[in-house]
């Protein structure tokens, strides 16, 4: 049986093609994806930039309904609803023992060397997949993977009680931490964006002050600085603005190729923490949690929901910040709402 799938060819080549719906093996399950979001990994990918193998069915970030259900999957029986954490672990190279799995020497991820969610169909290890309570649609199951990568960011350089921090961007993830922050008991979050429309969306996640730049805030005044852009000068800048004895959390991907320029007597002086995220690390069960009890709002967050056919159009309307996009969710089975 074939189904239709996203692929990309290779780097800024993508197209909706029939192909084989993936078998499934003893301790997988087929989901029958609902929702599968688009984020910055997925640009990367199609611009070849970053990970990735080709020819590729992208999509790391999806729900949906199983389909089918391997002999030895106990968890999961057919009609469930599943959210998908894609990152997979060896589990017994040095890393996966020392419980940092997700630098696996053996790592895969679904929708970057491994089919994803841009389909009709994908199979899912079971131990990659979560149950999906009824309170919660399949647009907001798919945010449990990004969702993760804030928590694990967070606990990376955690937020303490009454901190002053300052979120560099207000896309899809700059908003996540935004709300995270505040959960986390953050005293003031400021957020910088050059769109408007981002920081009034901003407001409303949390955000007690935005601004369109940097210029203008104090220096050396913040307990922690995340940059969620990964544009290498801006996360440069984020040690401008920390405090002494603070932190700075570098939270976006920068492209494989940037460069960082740091003021290292500056970091000195100031007894900087610096730390960056990557991934998560078998956080999606919190961040499934947060979503289920509302504690994190990320329907707001979906600007756009797309057919397979508009990959290439939803990957323009990111890189160029059109239409006020936030996150851009790709429907396999439907022509978009």
């Amino acid at each position: 049986m074939n189904m239709q799938a996203l692929v990309i060819e290779k780097p800024r080549a993508a197209c909706v093609r029939s192909v084989p719906v993936p078998p499934v093996g003893e301790q997988d399950i087929l989901i029958e994806v609902k929702a599968s979001g688009i984020c910055g990994t997925d640009a990367h990918i199609f611009r070849g930039e970053y990970l990735g193998t080709y020819p590729v069915i992208p999509g790391h970030e999806f729900s949906g309904v199983v389909a089918e259900a391997g002999a030895g999957v106990t968890r999961f029986v057919v009609g469930d609803r599943a959210a998908v954490e894609p990152n997979l672990a060896c589990g017994i190279c040095p890393p996966c023992l020392s419980n940092r799995q997700n630098f696996c020497g053996r790592w895969s991820a679904l929708g970057v060397t491994r089919p994803g969610g841009m389909a009709a169909y994908a199979a899912v290890p079971e131990q990659a997949a979560f149950k999906l309570e009824k309170n919660l649609s399949f647009l907001e199951g798919a945010f449990m993977e990004p969702l993760s990568c804030v928590l694990h960011g967070l606990e990376r350089a955690p937020v303490r009680f009454g901190d002053r921090v300052l979120v560099v961007g207000a896309g899809p993830m700059g908003l996540l931490l935004t709300q995270a922050a505040c959960l986390h008991g953050a005293g003031a979050v400021t957020q910088v964006d050059r769109n408007q429309s981002r920081l009034e969306r901003a407001q409303e996640n949390g955000a007690s002050q935005v601004r369109q730049s940097l210029e203008g805030l104090p220096q050396d005044s913040f307990d922690l600085v995340v940059d969620a852009t990964g544009v290498p000068a801006l996360m440069a800048r984020a040690v401008d603005f920390a405090r002494k004895g603070g932190a700075v959390l570098w939270f976006g991907a920068p492209p494989r190729d940037g460069k960082l320029e740091l003021p290292a007597f500056s970091i000195f002086e100031k007894g900087l923490s610096l730390v960056s995220s990557y991934t998560s690390a078998r956080n999606s069960l919190q961040a499934l949690a947060l979503l289920e009890t509302g504690k994190i709002r990320v329907s707001p967050l979906v600007s756009h929901t797309l057919p397979l056919a508009d990959f290439a159009r939803a990957v323009e309307l990111i890189e160029t910040g059109r239409d006020n996009v936030l996150k851009v969710m790709i429907l396999p089975d439907s022509g978009g709402l």
